[in-house]
């Protein structure tokens, strides 16, 4: 990004957009239970632009660590009832309300979702110093929310970590069992540049 501000922190219309992806899913989901995963050195930051802004939803506070498979194994210490766990990227605040539902409905029936996107650009793959086209059909864009039955996210996360997992449905998918593949919505992206911001910006002046 160019800043010395966390991503998750930065202003998107004037309002941090970590904010902006906490209220979002707070209006989609009835009764949900949030955790945010930071580092302990940010808590107090965050907590102060929680004043700042007025987030009033409820939230426990959980110690993020060096890799998102350390954060996510921390953050599924709060969860103690069996439940659909959704664990979602803080910087995709334009989620859609279908496409969260869609997740936590197809978690609660099928015990797995991921919201993923067809490929629209040709795609080939490296070979030295060659490449090759291959069939895009055959590949799929993950998105968050991915959504799981908690005793098996949390059983997943016992494993020992592996630099194969990318994911949260890597993971499970380590353990065995298979993950469901729900369709994503395009919105839906994970804001990492300065042209991230500005498109997000354009999205959700068009959602208002």
């Amino acid at each position: 990004m160019g800043s010395s501000i966390p991503k998750q922190f930065l202003e998107l219309n004037s309002k941090p957009i970590l904010l902006h992806t906490i209220e979002r899913l707070n209006r989609f989901v009835t009764n949900a239970e949030f955790i945010v995963a930071l580092p302990e050195s940010q808590f107090e930051y965050w907590k102060e632009l929680c004043k700042k802004y007025h987030l009033s939803i409820p939230h426990k506070l959980s110690k993020g660590g060096e890799t998102r498979f350390e954060s996510v194994k921390n953050a599924l210490t709060f969860v103690k009832e069996e439940s659909v766990v959704a664990i979602h990227d803080s910087v995709r605040p334009l989620v859609s309300e279908t496409v969260v539902k869609r997740c936590i409905s197809t978690a609660e029936s099928e015990g797995s979702a991921i919201p993923t996107l067809n490929l629209i650009e040709s795609l080939r793959q490296l070979n030295g110093d060659t490449s090759i086209v291959v069939n895009r059909n055959n590949y799929k864009i993950v998105q968050t929310p991915q959504c799981f039955k908690s005793h098996t996210i949390q059983k997943a996360y016992e494993l020992e970590y592996n630099e194969s997992f990318t994911d949260d449905a890597s993971v499970v998918e380590a353990l065995g069992e298979s993950v469901v593949l729900v369709d994503g919505n395009k919105e839906n992206i994970k804001i990492t540049t300065p042209e991230d911001l500005k498109i997000a910006e354009m999205y959700l002046k068009s959602d208002d």
